[in-house]
């Protein structure tokens, strides 16, 4: 039982750092040194989808599931889970470096927002 706790607690950290990853610019917005984590987890994130590289809580979760007594599974967290929802088909090498390229993108354009308002004047009270 308790393995099965400890599977379902890394699963939920990873969904939890898989969320951070792609909103986690938004939060730069409320709180600045938020990029100071934002950004390292940014690049480690956008380098496993382009590199096809597993995370290391993909094996964690999987053996603690195998000590539950559960298959565990194959592939990657964002294979197992997110995918069949958004890509019900299967994850493609071309899809990873499209994911990848999305979130930087999506990104990118979040910081650059930030720099933009934080750049410009600010109007007279």
């Amino acid at each position: 039982m308790i393995y099965r706790i400890l599977a379902d607690i890394v699963f939920i950290a990873h969904l939890l750092f898989v969320i951070f990853v792609v909103f986690g610019g938004l939060l730069v917005a409320l709180y600045k040194r938020v990029a100071l984590l934002h950004l390292p987890a940014l690049v480690w994130a956008v380098l496993l989808e382009w590199n096809a590289w597993v995370c290391p809580l993909t094996p964690l979760e999987n053996w603690l599931l195998k000590r539950a007594g559960d298959a565990g599974y194959r592939g990657g967290f964002i294979e197992h889970y997110i995918v069949p929802v958004v890509y019900p088909n299967g994850l493609t090498r071309e899809m990873q470096i499209i994911l990848g390229t999305l979130l930087l993108a999506f990104n990118i354009a979040v910081y650059a927002w930030l720099y933009y308002r934080s750049a410009r004047p600010k109007g007279r009270s």
